[in-house]
């Protein structure tokens, strides 16, 4: 029902933005244009009600919830919170003709239950009908101040210009807001992790096996939750997929910006981006069903080859290992680098070019000593977006990678990122009060501030670089 009138809404704001239209044209030529007079109806007309039925929307069932059980029977008010929440949530299910748990179907709490879903409905059904009402009244309300307020000397353009600023504000505020709150949270759930594990042995721990249960007898508690592993495998990872994609993704831009004929360009290009849109999921079947063994026989085969030690070692590679799950990546990043490059490097003015082949210098070292440095900037902002990219991959390595956490920088080993072992921690059912899932949390806020670190040090860069050759 509030869907319907919110398309209700959606039609009246278009009715009123023509009726105020004409008005404003009927009246002749005055401050603001006949399109500022109409919209400004159409927003009084629309907004009020809009917001009252969002506010509905959203916090509708918990006013509704908490209507129900302000008088709860002493039956129910006996219970322990957990079951009384499900009671409700039964009588609720009831009311609307879904089904319910079960829980109550049958018992002495069965007339209470059949009460409360009764009165569910009365509540829902007075709630709706208030609602819409009001939210009808205020949009006829609004519809007519608005349109009243008509007249040549009427600012119109103001008006409207402030509803749009003040949209614009409350979009930041909401995104400030919602960061401040995604890192609130994740601070507030790791600081209860750091109370259980010491900070210490989690940063500098070399031993990562959080399936053993955290007991005050057990001796080596801390060290099964030593996080550099999981930071060792993800920066191995992120180093060799950046290997990959840095220099082919640069020099693809290069060659597309600077030598690329037109028809080659536009062939190439789109080509190329088509690995963006391919699902990461893809990425991982084609990484530990056809990288993977590729890898794995050609080092058998250098094994066999060689013979010794090393023969042995290389004899033994299996599939899954850093070194696929980073060629993958970084075959999956190309496009990243690629494309934003290949803006940066066409955003550069030609005038610096020309100047550069008028001092006799060929095209070769022109780009070189003149284009990439002009470039730098956003370059190293190209290359921040597909270290972030890498850093926070996860499917790729769980398929391709493994799930061992190893201390290592040999990229034949198996090894583990921090994202795969945050999803790890957090699948299936998970108590919030033990170190096991906490620890997910932890791992977060450490990857929140090394990545943060790291921007902060790319923007020093791309700042003293820019003040060079802006």
């Amino acid at each position: 029902m509030v869907w319907i009138v919110l398309v209700l809404l959606t039609a009246l704001s278009a009715l009123a933005y023509g009726l105020g239209r004409r008005k404003a044209k009927a009246a002749g030529k005055g401050h603001s244009r006949p399109n500022y007079q109409g919209a400004y109806v159409a927003l009084w007309a629309v907004v009020p009600a809009g917001l009252l039925l969002a506010v509905v929307l959203v916090f509708g069932g918990r006013i509704e919830h908490a209507m129900l059980s302000a008088d709860a029977p002493a039956a129910v008010a006996e219970l322990p919170s957990e079951q009384q929440e499900v009671f409700y949530g039964d009588a609720r299910a009831l009311a609307a003709g879904k089904a319910t748990s079960g829980t109550y179907d049958f018992g002495p709490l069965k007339a209470h239950l059949d009460a409360k879903a009764a009165q569910s409905a009365r509540q829902h059904q007075i709630f709706l009908t208030a609602a819409i009402g009001l939210a009808i009244a205020l949009a006829l309300g609004g519809f007519a101040l608005a349109f009243s307020r008509l007249k040549p000397d009427f600012r119109a353009r103001n008006r409207v210009e402030g509803w749009v600023s003040g949209l614009l504000i409350a979009c930041s505020t909401l995104a400030v807001l919602t960061t401040i709150g995604i890192v609130a949270s994740l601070a507030f759930e790791a600081f209860r992790f750091f109370q259980s594990v010491s900070p210490l042995a989690f940063l500098f721990g070399t031993e990562w096996s959080p399936q053993i249960a955290m007991r005050t007898d057990q001796v080596a508690a801390d060290g099964a939750f030593g996080a550099v592993p999981l930071f060792a495998g993800t920066f191995l990872v992120m180093l060799i997929a950046m290997i990959v994609a840095a220099p082919i993704g640069l020099y693809s831009a290069i060659y597309l910006s600077e030598y690329a004929h037109k028809t080659s360009r536009g062939v190439i290009k789109p080509l190329l981006e088509v690995l963006a849109g391919i699902p990461t999921v893809v990425y991982g079947f084609f990484a530990a069903l056809t990288v993977g063994p590729i890898f794995r026989a050609f080092f058998n085969w250098v094994g066999a080859q060689t013979g010794g030690p090393l023969g042995d070692y290389l004899m033994q590679v299996q599939n899954q290992m850093a070194l696929t799950a980073g060629v993958v990546m970084g075959i999956m990043l190309i496009p990243f680098v690629s494309s934003l490059s290949d803006d940066i490097i066409n955003a550069v003015p030609q005038s610096l070019r020309d100047g550069s082949l008028a001092m006799g210098a060929t095209k070769s070292e022109t780009i070189k000593n003149v284009v990439l440095p002009a470039a730098l900037p956003g370059v190293m902002a190209a290359m921040l977006l597909a270290v972030s990219r890498a850093i926070g991959e996860t499917m790729i390595v769980t398929m391709a990678a493994g799930l061992q956490a190893k201390l290592t920088l040999n990229p034949l080993e198996t090894v583990t990122t921090v994202t795969v072992q945050i999803v790890t921690l957090l699948t299936g059912d998970q108590e919030f009060d033990s170190p096991k899932t906490l620890a997910a949390f932890g791992l977060g806020l450490t990857l929140f501030l090394v990545t943060l670190t790291l921007n902060v040090i790319a923007m020093r860069v791309v700042q003293k670089y820019r003040e060079q050759y802006d």
